[in-house]
This record gives C-alpha cells, sequence and structure tokens, in this order.
C-alpha cells in the first residue's frame, strides 16, 4: 500500500497588524530613528536624575568657567550654604525641578592646608589678571569643629572636586551636557503636547466635515483654509497675545493650536471617501448613531495615516518651537530650550566658544527632526499594503 503524499498545512492567517510591524522592523532606518526617539525619551524621563548638573534648569553657572571648549577640567571648592536654600527635597521633587544647589562652588587653581586654614588659589582664566589667595578656616569649609587633620581629610573627600565639562561651559559658565539633556525634556513635550491637541481638534473638525458634508462641510473647509494660509509663527504670537504670558506651557499650548489644520484636511479627505462604502451605508440602515458610527467604525480606518501624520507634525512642532524661542517668543531663560542655546551660541559666533555652542544645540535638533522623518517614511510604507516585506 503506497504511503499517504504529506501536504503543507494551511498558512495561518494573519492580521493587518502583522503585516504592518514587519514591514516596519525591516526598515533598517526608520528603526534607527526609532531608537533615537526611545533614547531621547528615556533620557527626558529620567530628567534630572542622570544630569551632570541637577541643580533647577540646569542652571548652576560658574562664572570664572565661562565658554570654555569640550572636555575642560576644573577643581572646585565646595562651601557650605549658610542659609535654607540646601534643603533636603523628596526623590518626585528631585526629578521634576532639580535639586537646589547644596553648596557654593568656587573655582581653584591650586590649594594647600596651613594649620587650620585651607589657601585656596582663584582659578584664573587665560589672559585674566591674578587674584591674591583666599584663606579659608577649616571649620568655615566643613561646617562645623574638630581636629585639624580630620577637617583636612573630610574637606579632600568631599569638599574639592574635579569636574570634567565634558561638552564644555556657555557663556554662563553652565555644563552644556547638562543643558542639552534637559532640553530633550522641553523639546519632546512640546511636541507630545502639540500632537494631542493637534489630534483632538482636527480629528472632531475634519470628521464632522467629511461625514457631514453640504454647507456645514464648505464652512469648515474655508476656516481650515483660512487658518492655514496663516503663518504658524503669526499665530503663535497671536496665542501668546491672547493668553498675556510667555514660557513653556503657554509654548506648548500655543504650538499646539497650530498644527491641528493638517490633520483636519486628512481625516476630511478620507472620511468624503468612506462615507460610501457599504459598511457605512449599512450601518445607517441598522439605525446606529452617527457618534457610534463614527467612532467605533469611520475612525479605527484612519488609524495609520494618523500615526503617519502625527510623527510628522511631532517633527514639525520641534522645529517649530525651536523657531520660536530662537526670536526670544517661546520658552523662556533659564529653561534650557534648544532654540535658545542656538541663540546663545549665535551671538557668540566668531570667537573660539560660539562654535561649538550653536554647533550642539544644533546637531541635537536636526538628529531629532530627521529621527521623526525617518520613522514616519517608514511607517506611511509599513501601512501601504504594495510595500513588500523583508
Amino acid at each position: 500500500m503506497a504511503a499517504p503524499v504529506a501536504t503543507n498545512p494551511a498558512a495561518p492567517v494573519r492580521t493587518p497588524g502583522y503585516y504592518v510591524r514587519q514591514r516596519l522592523l525591516g526598515n533598517t532606518p526608520a528603526m534607527v530613528g526609532l531608537l533615537f526617539i526611545a533614547l531621547c525619551t528615556l533620557v527626558a524621563l529620567l530628567g534630572y536624575l542622570v544630569l551632570p548638573d541637577a541643580t533647577p534648569n540646569a542652571n548652576n553657572g560658574l562664572v570664572q568657567l565661562q565658554k570654555q571648549p569640550p572636555g575642560f577640567r576644573a577643581t572646585i571648592l565646595r562651601l557650605p550654604l549658610t542659609d535654607s536654600v540646601a534643603e533636603s527635597s523628596s526623590l518626585l521633587q528631585r526629578w521634576l525641578v532639580g535639586t537646589p544647589a547644596r553648596y557654593e562652588e568656587v573655582p581653584i587653581g591650586g590649594w594647600r592646608v596651613v594649620g587650620d586654614t585651607l589657601i585656596a588659589q582663584p582659578y584664573q582664566a587665560t589672559g585674566a589678571l591674578a587674584e591674591a589667595p583666599r584663606r579659608y578656616l577649616l571649620s568655615q569649609v566643613t561646617g562645623h569643629l574638630g581636629p585639624a587633620a580630620e577637617l583636612r581629610q573630610q574637606i579632600e573627600q568631599e569638599h574639592i572636586i574635579e569636574r570634567t565639562y565634558w561638552l564644555g561651559t556657555d557663556k554662563a559658565g553652565r555644563d552644556e551636557l547638562s543643558r542639552l539633556l534637559l532640553g530633550t525634556r522641553i523639546s519632546l513635550g512640546i511636541g507630545l503636547v502639540a500632537v494631542l491637541i493637534s489630534l483632538a481638534i482636527g480629528v472632531a473638525v475634519g470628521a464632522i466635515a467629511g461625514y457631514a458634508g453640504g454647507w456645514l462641510d464648505s464652512l469648515l473647509l474655508g476656516v481650515m483654509t483660512v487658518v492655514w494660509s496663516i503663518p504658524g509663527i503669526m499665530l503663535v504670537i497671536a496665542i501668546s497675545l491672547a493668553f498675556g504670558s510667555k514660557g513653556v506651557w503657554t509654548s506648548f499650548v500655543a504650538v499646539g493650536l497650530t498644527m491641528w489644520v493638517d490633520v483636519a484636511r486628512v481625516v476630511r479627505g478620507q472620511l468624503l471617501s468612506l462615507r460610501e462604502k457599504t459598511f457605512v451605508e449599512a450601518g445607517r440602515v441598522l439605525g446606529l448613531p452617527t457618534a457610534r458610527l463614527l467612532v467605533r467604525h469611520l475612525l479605527p480606518n484612519l488609524l495609520g495615516p494618523l500615526i503617519v501624520i502625527a510623527t510628522s507634525n511631532f517633527a514639525a512642532a520641534i522645529l517649530l518651537e525651536a523657531g520660536l524661542s530662537f526670536l526670544g517668543l517661546g520658552v523662556q531663560p533659564p529653561a534650557p530650550s534648544w532654540g535658545l542655546m542656538v541663540n546663545e551660541g549665535f551671538q557668540l559666533l566668531g570667537t573660539q566658544a560660539g562654535l561649538w555652542l550653536t554647533l550642539l544645540p544644533g546637531l541635537a535638533i536636526s538628529l531629532l527632526v530627521l529621527s521623526f522623518n525617518l520613522l514616519g517614511n517608514g511607517l506611511r510604507d509599513a501601512y501601504d499594503p504594495k510595500t513588500p516585506l523583508q
């Protein structure tokens, strides 16, 4: 008796989401962009917990060390503060707003101990006039009395430190690396809030216009056209004047309110074609409420285009915020906005420090925006059924 012929089992049924994920995972540029975005998001979430300078806004500036190049090392003498600024704070406060400075920091070029006195030579920048040595009682440095040998050991271990500024310092003597890392929180925060606001308004307006049609569609399309024709910067200025203030939260809302038109146009165009489909007609015949028909049956079909436009708006919001901060209309000092940092470096162009103080935040903006654009292109291809699997 002949052996039965083996047959291949039926191919497993895959959902559309499976093929979207496979196309996205096979797109190397999109995955590189996603990895960089994830890294920036991790830095933004950790915030002050991973910064070399964890003071509020990374604003601990030492004027003596201003405009130093990347890799600069300095010896710092830390003196105890006499007021209540050095109060302890909870982990949540340190994560949200940073840790208030616990010491008064003085850059020094050298030091020695003579009896019960610490003699410190102030840091001398290139071309600066030499200053006379400063004398501190050992108990003044440590904040308590004790044997001279014990106080000296404590000073060496806790009050005299070597600090490396890996990306140099700005014109106020602040750590450039700390401010760049903290700037990711502002850029990603503004991008996220702008995308959420634009999606909320754009989906609502576009869905109403596309599904209702008629005079309501013409009216809302006219509103979208008028808003579309106004430059984004002018809208932000008008919104800032309406709020009567400039600052981080005003920038968040203002940027978000300028980007909903893109979403509304996409949603309207998609619904104009979807509302004539058979499943929509079946829903109407069954007497489904319009709101349920929109939320449960129509809008889920727009998930792909909305994700793609959200990544595009994220990148556009970061660029818009950087431009506004560069002009002084967005985030205000001393908050470490990348656009504001580019402006500070731009004012120093022509000097040795101006190059890296402009280049570093500019490079951070470019890399983050490029990552969102690469991810957006990858998502667009992933949601296209015609794109072959890698």
